[in-house]
């Protein structure tokens, strides 16, 4: 089989994955779970025919998927590839382009530059920010947060490229007590120790509590939040970052997913966060994009380029190449996926689609709790953060929901106590859809047990 015929016969199963996608068990059973010990074979002395490895990998691989791709998975904020996302992605894969520079790739670098033009404009951000197309969420707080670090050292005098960290002045960090996991991982792993980051109290729904705002000074880095991961609520943007700017801190924004309530009617929600000096989210979240898609958007161009360039003799470029905003040199065009999805969907597009997961998360909400159940968020974006009457009866009713291959969420922890958080965040997600998942955990709820 030529290489022309094997991409012939991966797209058709490719597809024929793709229309299965309302049908198939939205987590996958037990049988194909254990099917995957086919897997567990020694490297082969000679290689395989192509076509029998991609038979391999369809035939027991797709069945031991989960359908994230599909319209019942609710968990993690996993969004579905966008049509035209998903087709860009494919013709990007077969032009196998390194993203690096414009040497390198110039309609890589092109499309990338247009993108993050368009992702300001439906962000409402500064417009001469600069905007790095990264793997994650995590990676790309990383590289945020090691230009917040440089710069407030070059603000006190201290060259950090030159002399490191051994020597320098204590830069403090200041972070939500519920911040997300990513952006403890990003401070760890770049020096900050866990035991030495500032915790900021939250109130009731997991917001930053003004009254209790640690003090803030031009040596502290400030991380806020648009979008907690139980409750969906936002930090006080308006409250805290005009106080913060004026001392000289350099204020942090988590917007994995909730930055995209900025495209949206529910901008209200954001008000204020257009003054921080860095933001990240994801375009595979709530944008709909393939994984992985993510940017570092930075209100000091300078600072993001400075922060991680890596021009050299052979490959030099300009200070808003890719490589020279993210942590990669190597790299994919991963905006490419972002242009199509924002030229697919255009800024009433984006606005529909974050309006109408918040709506149906709002329907999730109410029945649940006309239905007995503790909601414990107000449901004003798209999670649902719920619990039933004993811990006993939650958990066995997320045992029982990802058993039954009908939908999918997970659990959390909230307030020491188990809890259930429902995520809606996929284009495919229709009202039918929500409206079978609410019959499904009633259904559950009155057959379960009673712990």
């Amino acid at each position: 089989m030529d290489e022309l015929e094997l991409l012939a016969h991966a797209d058709a199963r490719g597809r024929r994955y793709t229309e299965a996608n309302g049908r198939r068990r939205v987590f996958p059973s037990d049988e194909a779970i254990a099917a995957l010990a086919a897997f567990d074979e020694p490297l082969p002395k000679q290689g395989l025919p192509a076509e029998n490895t991609l038979a391999l990998l369809d035939d027991v691989g797709s069945p031991a998927t989960t359908a994230s791709n599909g319209p019942r998975y609710f968990g993690f904020v996993i969004g579905a590839a966008l049509p035209a996302a998903a087709a860009a992605e494919r013709l990007m894969l077969a032009w196998d382009q390194c993203a690096s520079t414009f040497d390198n790739s110039p309609v890589s670098a092109t499309l990338e530059r247009v993108t993050a033009r368009w992702v300001l404009d439906a962000l409402d951000l500064p417009r001469d920010s600069a905007v790095g197309f990264g793997t994650s969420a995590t990676a790309c707080t990383l590289t945020a947060l090691a230009a917040a670090r440089r710069e407030l050292l070059a603000r006190l005098g201290w060259d950090f490229d030159g002399q490191g960290l051994n020597g320098a002045p204590e830069i403090r960090v200041v972070v939500s007590e519920l911040a997300h996991i990513t952006v403890k991982k990003a401070l760890r792993v770049l020096g900050f120790g866990l035991n030495q980051i500032i915790h900021a109290p939250v109130d009731a729904e997991g917001r930053v509590d003004t009254a209790r705002l640690p003090s803030l000074d031009e040596r502290t880095i400030l991380c806020l939040q648009a979008g907690e991961v139980n409750t969906g609520a936002f930090d006080p943007f308006e409250q805290i970052i005009p106080h913060a700017s004026k001392v000289g801190a350099w204020v942090h924004v988590d917007g994995a997913f909730g930055l995209w309530a900025r495209a949206s009617s529910l901008t209200h929600l954001t008000q204020g966060i257009e003054r921080a000096d860095s933001w990240t989210t994801d375009a595979h979240k709530w944008l709909n994009t393939p994984y992985d898609c993510a940017m570092t958007i930075c209100r000091d161009a300078r600072a993001l380029a400075e922060a991680m360039n890596s021009d050299a003799a052979y490959s030099s470029a300009s200070v808003d190449a890719q490589k020279n905003l993210t942590l990669e040199f190597s790299r994919r065009p991963r905006g490419i996926p972002v242009w199509a999805a924002l030229r697919s969907l255009g800024r009433k597009g984006i606005a529909e689609l974050v309006e109408r997961h918040c709506a149906q998360a709002r329907r999730i909400g109410d029945a649940l709790e006309r239905a007995g159940f503790e909601v414990l968020n107000r449901v004003t974006l798209n999670q649902v953060l719920f619990r039933c009457q004993t811990d006993a009866q939650t958990l066995a009713l997320r045992a029982a929901i990802q058993a039954s291959g009908e939908a999918w969420f997970g659990g959390t922890l909230w307030q020491g106590r188990p809890a259930l958080r429902i995520s809606v965040s996929s284009w495919r997600t229709r009202d039918a859809d929500v409206q079978a998942l609410i019959n499904l955990l009633l259904a559950l709820h009155v057959r379960g047990p009673k712990g």
